[in-house]
């Protein structure tokens, strides 16, 4: 009976150790969840701005925002948000969160700019997975290579040139990584597409809610 007792108190003790952890784990997590939201949008505008700078548009770019969903050409079947730059009320661009899904270690999150004229005005990775010293050269901080979509169009190059040289397009591929670089080509020249296809449908599109702003 004093071993049953035993292994019944030792129970209770850890059921309410185990309570006592999860409320503080609670507790810290809605202590800390607001301003985790508020630093990753800071971030995330701060990436917005580095593509289309403040002084190109007079609207509140993070809250002008719309969501559109093309598994094709956009890359993933779930919704992805289109941030608009107006000036004046008018259009001025579009920077797309589309997704290059063939990446060497998986999915590669891109924010695409696009000038109202189907310029790129700049492109970004803002996640992936890609192999250290190898694919991540396709990160701003690693190397240069995403500016090289700076200025492009679905015209320049022509459709052929949108790939790799290794496959016979413009762009060029990291020693000994092939497979990251063909995955972003390939992802924005799609999300080109997608835009051209829809432009003014993207700028007619009304903005969805937005939780807080990005300096809260």
């Amino acid at each position: 009976m004093s071993l049953i007792r035993n292994m019944l108190i030792s129970a209770v003790v850890l059921g309410i150790f185990a309570v006592i952890g999860t409320a503080l784990v609670a507790l810290t997590y809605d202590a800390t969840a607001d301003r985790i939201a508020a630093n990753h949008r800071a971030r995330l505008l701060k990436s917005l701005h580095l593509l289309i700078t403040p002084d190109q548009h007079d609207n509140d770019i993070f809250t002008d925002v719309t969501t559109v969903t093309d598994r094709q050409l956009l890359g993933t079947n779930q919704p992805v948000k289109v941030y608009r730059a107006r000036r004046e009320g008018k259009p001025v661009a579009v920077i797309i969160n589309s997704v290059a899904p063939d990446g060497y270690n998986g999915r590669i999150d891109l924010l695409v700019a696009i000038r109202y004229d189907g310029t790129l005005a700049g492109v970004r990775v803002i996640n992936h997975k890609e192999t250290p010293g190898l694919g991540d050269g396709i990160d701003i901080s690693r190397s240069d290579w995403i500016k090289s979509f700076d200025n492009r169009s679905l015209q320049n190059p022509d459709k052929k040139g949108w790939a790799v040289k290794r496959d016979g397009g413009v762009f060029d591929q990291f020693s000994g990584a092939t497979i990251s670089p063909r995955a972003v080509v390939k992802a924005v020249h799609r999300t080109l597409l997608y835009y051209d296809k829809y432009r003014d449908t993207l700028f007619e599109k009304p903005s969805i809610p937005i939780k807080g702003k990005p300096n809260e």
